[in-house]
């Protein structure tokens, strides 16, 4: 993997970026990634004022201070890690900002850090969902408390629907920085619970099979938990089925998701990305 792949990291400067950026940085040495942040302050939030001039002054001023606090967190940890990193910040409608972001730069990764406390409201404006349909390629959602370490053996494992059985490339690179088998879940209609764990000896996997229904995603977090993943690739496609049949499809689901599984994510490209 001679190529360096682009990984941004949206950021809202709350604490937990610190996290954020660790877990990153783990998945960049992994992925020989370069990574930039980029934050984007509403304007909403800056500009209080009627008066034109107070209004700019008030932009000027946050832009500085925003400027400041990035670049102070570049210098830490580009320090501490001996990982070059890029930084941008601006201020403006911040849906418009990412989209434009997305277009031009056009990152291979895109890095999200979830907090339960405001599903769907990650940096505000639903933004997870925003991002998965501007960005087709791979999403990284980073956790606040499970941190990707590279210095430990990473345990790896795929989360996969129905029809969803082939190992992304992604996947199998990510393979290389692990010893223990991938631990593959896939959730079936009408599964067989008699048959729930199978050991393919080939690709040194462990298969757990859960059947369909509303507690599918609770019981993989169970399942997740007992096998120490700490890192899940979720296989996304578009949406299938009727209501009635809940699929594994982004956005649908994302909401279970994140709430139920206590690791960082990888929400897989929605075609057949190439790393």
């Amino acid at each position: 993997m001679s190529k360096k792949y682009k990984i941004v990291v949206f950021s809202d400067l709350k604490k937990s970026l610190g996290n954020t950026l660790k877990s990153t940085l783990s998945l960049a040495k992994m992925l020989n990634g370069e990574i930039a942040i980029f934050h984007v302050k509403k304007a909403t939030e800056v500009v209080t004022e009627d008066s034109h001039l107070s209004a700019i002054r008030s932009l000027n001023s946050e832009y500085r201070d925003m400027d400041n606090d990035i670049n102070s967190i570049v210098t830490t940890y580009s320090k501490d890690f001996g990982v070059p990193l890029t930084y941008s910040c601006t201020i403006g409608n911040l849906k418009n900002e990412i989209a434009n972001y997305i277009e031009k730069e056009k990152p291979d990764f895109i890095v999200l850090g979830k907090r339960k406390s405001k599903v769907f409201n990650i940096l505000g404006d639903n933004l997870i969902p925003f991002v998965l349909k501007k960005h087709n390629g791979p999403v990284f959602l980073s956790d606040e408390n499970q941190v990707l370490n590279i210095d430990k053996d990473l345990s790896l494992g795929v989360l996969s629907g129905d029809e969803e059985t082939s190992i992304a490339s992604l996947t199998e690179n990510l393979l290389l920085h692990s010893q223990k088998p991938l631990k593959s879940f896939r959730i079936l209609k009408n599964a067989d619970t008699s048959d729930k764990t199978k050991v393919s000896k080939e690709r040194k996997e462990i298969e757990f099979v859960f059947d369909s229904n509303d507690n599918s995603i609770k019981n993989i977090s169970n399942y997740v938990a007992i096998n120490n993943i700490n890192l899940l690739c979720i296989n996304r496609s578009q949406n299938k089925g009727d209501a009635k049949n809940k699929s594994l499809s982004m956005p649908t689901n994302i909401n279970d998701i994140i709430n139920n599984l206590n690791v960082p994510l990888i929400l897989m490209g929605q075609t057949n990305y190439t790393l």
